[in-house]
């Protein structure tokens, strides 16, 4: 038994649990939320990652949330908000960019009033209750954009229809009166044609009474 222990040393690390903290903190903090580009050029889209701080930006990631478009008026976004809350709150560090997205998407806000329910500001059904009141707001809110966006939209249709009827009008104005110049210039031009005719008969026919002899 001696031998065996003698050969076979199990060697106990008792780490402290501050230090254990620290190095769990150290690696969230390298945890970052942000964008890795697709598309083709000129048309980009977006998914959006959870990734180490260190990894190329876009190279692996530990687990895709969401996709964002900024293509689109307003932009897509399409994100797995429950994935995305729990990474806020185990200390991932979203980019600015991110950050707004998730700010628009209510991540950010759900995050605030769950740190109000753990303070013992409030509680989890009034904290629901504030969150459902502001999406609603941002939700009507969203909704007359889009709202004044189409008629913006409508109108600038109507007034480049009515714009191109004006132009086709003129136009069509424009080559009416060039035909009718035509027309006229040309009847003018055959009625010199047809005065000039009998004036020259006239002329021929002169000397040959000029000729005659009288009796």
């Amino acid at each position: 038994m001696r031998g065996y222990l003698r050969n076979h040393l199990i060697i106990h690390i008792f780490v402290p649990a501050t230090y254990s903290n620290k190095l769990s903190n150290q690696n969230l903090m390298a945890t970052k939320i942000r964008l890795q580009r697709h598309g083709r050029k000129g048309y980009p889209f977006y998914k959006i990652v959870i990734a180490d701080s260190r990894a190329p930006r876009d190279g692996k990631f530990i687990e895709r949330i969401g996709s964002y478009n900024p293509n689109t008026n307003p932009a897509t976004i399409d994100l797995n908000f429950e994935r995305a809350l729990y990474w806020m709150n185990v200390g991932a560090q979203p980019t600015d960019t991110v950050r707004n997205i998730l700010s628009r998407e209510g991540v950010m806000m759900m995050k605030h009033l769950q740190g109000g329910v753990k303070k013992g500001a409030f509680d989890e059904a009034t904290a629901q209750r504030k969150f459902e009141e502001w999406k609603s707001g941002k939700d009507e809110k969203l909704n007359k954009t889009k709202a004044s966006m189409a008629k913006a939209k409508e109108d600038a249709a109507k007034a480049a229809l009515e714009a191109e009827k004006k132009a086709n009008q003129a136009k069509a104005e424009a080559v009416a009166e060039k035909r009718a110049a035509a027309a006229k210039a040309k009847a003018e031009a055959e009625a010199e044609a047809a005065g000039e005719e009998p004036a020259a008969e006239t002329e021929a026919t002169a000397p040959e009474a000029e000729a005659t002899p009288a009796e």
